[in-house]
């Protein structure tokens, strides 16, 4: 009965003591910001079942993603054990589970199996982290107590499974000499307890003991520890792959109070509608943690701090200040350091500092390509990108703050209603002089003919000289297999993309609902887009302003056409040219388009060539996320030239691309490097009009 009190006493300052720090945390969450709505729970199942529980995303990294996964799986056994000692504790029974028959034996033995594994798993990463020099754990972000913190708990780790085992042994041996067949298999223990000679009944029932003891009070130093280490995300990592953003990794979330303001703005008969004198005033974007959402918060508690993100990143590859890491760290620290502060004085409280400036610089934010490896390789389903851009709304639209190239693109999509100071006159001279004519929506419609596909051109289609080739190159396609489309020509406008991912949400939105009208005029149905930036946008973004269209894929197109043998091309042309594929990170990462590029590559050449980065591990070619039009940030080199040089190792003769920005970054890159007149940068579009 001691024991039982003794016990019962224990658990009660442990469970009392997290039970006040969560509390804590929990009263933080209320001055962030809604997110969006958590429904779908059979998807979010099915993604927790695959992310979480079977590790998937850990084992983008095979080999430490393997000695991590047994960690885990060991944890999801072991704590089995671990609440069947809180009853024996509470209860004074022995082996309360036991009554689950062979069931139990399998628990047991899983567990007697995996703590052995784990901690030669965790021995494992101490010997990484203090031994070697993994890239991934350094940054400026990562202090020496985030290193001790690291090790601690690692340490912590490794003892639980040390008395675990050391638990299991006592008791097998005190059972063996008693006579007494133990409770349960113990596969681990019981060969390393025959390996004991001249122990003593006695001594065997007080290592049980100690250990037993040893293994609880350890368990609960552990979980009062855990929240306020980087190991928080042992309790945290599992709910927030289930709260995961279910959207495609290219969908950056809509500002519905922009749209509020957009839709005032171009309702002449609402516009001096007044505003509703209870509605607080919203700040646009995030300046300070409280402006986060509360995702962006559980994101920041779950992070690892593995580096996953960081050690992917182009901007932090090659030098920049951009660590998608830091982002998150800095937000979980900034909320410790107001909130407490906050709760006491309310969510206006201001003590002159705030995440942005004070804990992120406007160079790290500027840095972000949105290319989204960092999402990707996050294997929790941390999403940075969104709080990045999140960041550069307020920037833009509370403080007009912006590189002044960026600022400049701003006005001419004002303007020009392109990012690029030309006029709309000039959207149809890339269709001059070609040999066929290219049909123009409102010609037919004043004909009252309705094509089936929406050809949209793009801005760099119009204006870009280089890829006016690959629109002329698509245009000769589709015209050699009659297919019935039409562009708009002059009444194409920008999409608001490259505002959009540059901060600027309400020129985007303008933008959106300018050209969703348009679409309505002409009862636009199904769109084909040859730029993966105006394909991601049309196809995941305008819906949430009411353009709901099928939207296509230039390679999907040309790729099904081939399948169905509308579409015949010489597999012959490239056939003893060698040639590798460069990824938009717009095609695929945030849509997933993988296959389509390289099936049609592979019969147009019989060497086709991949990049060591490539499909979901490719690198970006530096022009996403409004880069395409501002000078890079200070770095050790520009992310094109590192990913040309990912493509002039392959010693191909041609890097294909999909995507015009991709196109002039690498065709930078091939200059850069003196290699322009050996090796050639052609869209999969023009490999194919060369072939027909």
């Amino acid at each position: 009965m001691t024991k039982q009190i003794i016990f019962a006493i224990t658990l009660l300052v442990t469970l009392g003591t997290f039970a006040f720090t969560i509390k804590r945390i929990v009263s933080f969450f209320r001055f962030t910001r809604s997110a969006f709505p958590v429904k779908d729970f059979g998807k979010r199942f099915g993604v927790m079942m695959n992310v979480a529980f079977g590790q998937t995303k850990i084992f983008r990294e095979p080999v430490i993603g393997f000695f991590h996964a047994l960690v885990f799986w060991g944890f999801c056994i072991i704590i089995f054990g671990s609440i069947e000692m809180v009853i024996d504790g509470l209860t004074g029974t022995e082996r309360f589970l036991q009554f689950l028959g062979p069931v139990y034996n399998i628990i047991m033995a899983s567990g007697d199996v995996f703590a052995l594994l784990v901690a030669i798993s965790i021995i494992i990463f101490l010997v990484r982290r203090i031994f070697f020099h993994i890239k991934r754990f350094e940054g400026i972000e990562m202090k020496k107590i985030s290193h001790i913190d690291a090790n601690i708990a690692l340490s912590i780790i490794l003892l639980l499974m040390i008395s675990l085992l050391t638990m299991n042994i006592g008791y097998v041996e005190y059972k063996s000499l008693m006579s007494d067949p133990p409770v349960g298999i113990f596969p681990v223990s019981t060969l390393i307890a025959g390996l004991i000679t001249g122990g003593h009944t006695e001594s065997f029932r007080l290592m049980y003991e100690a250990s037993w003891w040893t293994h609880i009070l350890l368990i609960f130093i552990f979980a009062n520890a855990l929240p306020y280490s980087k190991h928080f995300h042992v309790f945290m990592s599992v709910p927030n792959v289930f709260l995961s953003r279910l959207d495609p990794l290219g969908k950056l979330p809509n500002m519905d109070s922009i749209t509020r303001e957009v839709k005032l703005m171009l309702d002449p008969n609402t516009a001096f509608t007044a505003q509703a004198a209870d509605v607080p005033v919203e700040r646009f974007g995030v300046k300070d943690a409280e402006d986060a959402s509360w995702k962006n918060y559980f994101d920041s508690l779950s992070c690892t701090q593995c580096g996953r993100c960081t050690s992917v990143c182009p901007a932090n590859i090659t030098g920049k200040k951009l660590s998608p890491r830091k982002v998150m760290m800095d937000l979980r620290a900034r909320m410790k350091e107001k909130g407490p502060l906050m709760v006491k004085n309310g969510r206006d409280f201001n003590d002159n500092r705030s995440l942005l400036r004070d804990f992120i610089s406007e160079e790290e934010l500027w840095a972000c390509t949105t290319c989204n490896a960092c999402a990707k390789e996050c294997p929790i389903n941390i999403n940075h990108p969104t709080l990045i851009i999140d960041m550069r709304r307020y920037l833009v639209m509370e403080e007009a703050s912006a590189p002044g190239e960026l600022k400049a693109m701003f006005n001419n999509i004002e303007n020009n209603g392109a990012p690029w100071q030309y006029s709309a006159d000039d959207r149809l001279n890339w269709a001059k002089d070609l040999e066929m004519n290219v049909p123009v929506m409102a010609d037919l419609f004043a004909r009252g003919e309705k094509p089936e596909y929406l050809f949209w051109v793009g801005c760099a289609g119009a204006f870009d000289d280089r890829y006016k080739k690959v629109v002329r190159a698509f245009a000769k396609i589709l015209t050699h297999l009659n297919v019935s489309y039409a562009v708009l020509g002059k009444e194409e406008t920008c999409t608001g993309d490259p505002a959009r991912r540059a901060g600027n949400e309400m020129l985007y939105q303008m933008q959106a609902l300018q050209v969703i009208d348009i679409f309505k005029m002409y009862e636009i149905k199904k769109i084909i887009t040859i730029c993966p930036h105006c394909f991601n946008i049309f196809k995941n973004e305008y819906p949430d302003l009411g353009g709901k269209y099928e939207v296509i894929n230039y390679l999907q197109f040309l790729n099904r056409n081939i399948d169905e043998g509308k579409l015949k091309i010489d597999s012959l042309s490239l056939k003893n040219v060698s040639v590798t594929y460069h990824d938009p990170c717009y095609l695929g990462r945030a849509n997933d388009v993988y296959d389509e590029p390289r099936a049609i590559l592979k019969k147009l050449t019989g060497n086709l060539i991949e990049m060591h980065r490539n499909k979901s591990f490719a690198l970006c070619c530096g022009a996403g996320g409004g880069q395409m039009f501002k000078e890079a940030e200070k770095g050790d080199k520009e992310v094109f030239i590192e990913r040309t040089e990912d493509a002039l190792k392959t010693d191909a003769k041609v890097i294909a691309t999909a995507c015009p920005f991709c196109m002039t970054m690498l065709t930078d890159g091939l200059k850069y490097k003196n290699k322009e007149e050996e090796i050639k940068n052609f869209d999969i579009a023009e490999l194919i009009a060369q072939s027909l």
